[in-house]
């Protein structure tokens, strides 16, 4: 979305919140840009034909450490990375994680296609926050504020500075999780703002309206709802099946998500959960009937989605990280996010990508549409 836009929309939705944080400056004509439609089809024309080149741009790589190390640097500048992901083990402190940023997008700079590098990081709030500093209320926490709304907002705009700070563009929230009995999986680590599911819709557009309009992207976590899951069920550990009612998904779990795809909310990350009453065998993120069907075509969310960790312990029955990085394109998942802290398994997904591709099982065109998306999110934040 053209910077324009985005404030515009910014202003309007916390307008239509009741929220009053001062004056917001418009851009001028000159900075409009492109729309997304515009720009997604233009990319997809001009997308490389190389397969490895084309699959690496799906892929959100991890390191160990706090240094880049000079191999995923290489696979930036050779164009074959959307972004990395960052957290607590790769920051040390200001000082280095500017030097590491900084050579980061300078190899990003070096590519064919040098478009920003996703550059991202879990900053909910409260418990979770790889970077020091702002948000420092838990969703719990906010949605127990006085005013939750304003609360929710200035958490938004509180993750926007600190990751501009940083030098970062994308943060992987909020969490749109609406918690079915307290003390449950989403809500002992206090990540859920409530068990309202329209609370959950207003709370977490306002903090998503808030940092989009200072430049810095939201995902919308974790479609189509992790609320139901007990307290032993982390996707991150093992396979869990949440066995709830189709009319219940679509009236409670998936209810802020419409909210949030009205707000404008740039990128999507989908549970590892299986929901029978969607997809009886595969967890969403691995689930057509759930990504394609659901999110893209009831819903009508037309950006950027994204799985959750590729190396979960939800996954286990469903092959090594190539089989589920193919699996996970054939969903309908654009990005890929490889979390490991291992560049090799960046590279297994690319390559499984890449073979697929050329085998005929994954579509060129389609996978070309998925490229586009993520080239239009990309180009939108340089």
């Amino acid at each position: 979305m053209a910077p324009l836009r985005r404030v515009a929309r910014f202003g309007v939705m916390l307008a239509v919140l009741g929220v009053s944080l001062g004056p917001v400056p418009l851009g001028t004509a000159s900075e409009v840009r492109p729309t997304h439609t515009e720009r997604t089809v233009t990319m997809a024309a001009q997308a490389p034909e190389d397969s490895r080149t084309l699959a690496g741009r799906r892929i959100v790589l991890s390191y160990a450490g706090p240094t880049p190390p000079p191999g995923v640097l290489q696979t930036i500048r050779e164009g074959r990375a959307a972004g990395v992901i960052l957290f607590g083990q790769n920051i040390t402190g200001p000082e280095q994680l500017a030097e590491a940023v900084a050579e980061l997008k300078q190899a990003a700079a070096e590519a064919p296609h040098p478009h920003a590098l996703l550059l991202m990081t879990d900053q909910e709030g409260g418990k979770v926050r790889r970077l020091r500093g702002a948000p420092e209320l838990s969703a719990r926490r906010t949605g127990q504020a006085p005013n939750p709304v304003a609360a929710a907002a200035e958490s938004g705009l509180g993750a926007a500075r600190t990751l501009t700070d940083a030098g970062l563009n994308l943060n992987l929230a909020p969490v749109l999780d609406v918690f079915d009995t307290p003390d449950n999986f989403i809500d002992h680590s206090e990540r859920s703002y409530s068990q309202d599911p329209s609370a959950v819709g207003q709370l977490g557009t306002a903090f998503l309206a808030a940092q989009q309009g200072l430049g810095v992207a939201a995902t919308a976590k974790h479609f189509p709802g992790l609320g139901a899951a007990a307290r032993a069920e982390n996707t991150d550990e093992r396979p869990v099946t949440l066995d709830l009612p189709l009319e219940r998904i679509r009236d409670r779990d998936e209810a802020p998500y419409r909210a949030a795809i009205a707000a404008g909310v740039r990128l999507v990350m989908a549970s590892w959960a299986v929901y029978p009453a969607l997809d009886p065998e595969r967890p969403a993120g691995l689930s057509p009937a759930v990504i394609k069907g659901e999110l893209r075509d009831r819903l009508g969310f037309d950006g950027v989605t994204v799985t959750d960790a590729m190396e979960a312990g939800a996954l286990v029955p469903f092959g090594d990280t190539g089989e589920r990085a193919v699996a996970a394109a054939e969903a309908g998942m654009d990005l890929l996010l490889c979390s490991a802290r291992d560049p090799q398994q960046a590279e297994d997904a690319t390559e499984a990508l890449a073979a697929a591709l050329d085998s005929g099982r994954l579509d060129r065109a389609a996978f070309t549409t998925a490229v586009a998306r993520i080239d239009a999110l990309r180009a939108s934040l340089d």
